[in-house]
């Protein structure tokens, strides 16, 4: 039996993501340490992946950094950290990267991995993780009315996608093993 809670995991990873951002800062590198407020599998037409909503704050920041124009996104580490017990949830840091102009996005992530079970099936044969980075509660209208009558659920129009090739780092073998029998 282990003494770690979701919550102290998580806590440990946010404390990684910021350690893995000093050493970049410390290599002279930009860096952006995304604080995600929720993480939620989707599997819809406009995007399939995982929705990583973070402040709004956050949310201008990278979009900045990413349209000054000279920022593209080549390169991507990712440290999957193996559950502590049978527990279903699951724990990882993307480094999204652009080694040509030194700057770094690190994304913490955690997800149930039966509730991301169809975004992974999806991704592991397509040979594509999508993670699509978005603004909590953030109205793209600039009428406020009108996106209050739309509802809090309504469908965010901004987001900002990292693709990964190997989806098979997030995720245990075993995973992959049980769906496959």
């Amino acid at each position: 039996m282990t003494d770690e809670t979701p919550d102290s995991q998580w806590e440990v990873l946010l404390e990684d993501a910021r350690a893995i951002a000093e050493e970049y800062q410390a290599n002279g590198w930009e860096t952006i340490v995304l604080e995600p407020e929720e993480i939620t599998p989707v599997a819809r037409e406009e995007r399939t992946g995982f929705d990583v909503a973070v402040s709004a704050d956050e949310y201008n920041l990278l979009e900045d950094v990413i349209e000054r124009g000279d920022v593209t996104v080549t390169a991507a580490e990712v440290y999957y950290r193996p559950p502590p017990d049978e527990s279903a949830q699951r724990l990882a840091l993307a480094i999204e990267r652009d080694d040509e102009h030194e700057t770094a996005v690190v994304v913490p992530l955690a997800y149930e991995i039966t509730d991301a079970q169809h975004v992974f099936e999806t991704a592991l044969v397509q040979e594509e993780l999508l993670v699509h980075v978005l603004s909590e509660g953030e109205s793209t209208d600039v009428d406020a009315s009108a996106a209050a009558e739309r509802g809090p659920n309504h469908e965010t129009e901004r987001w900002i996608s990292f693709s990964h090739d190997d989806p098979s780092l997030f995720l245990e073998e075993a995973d992959v093993r049980e769906w496959t029998q």
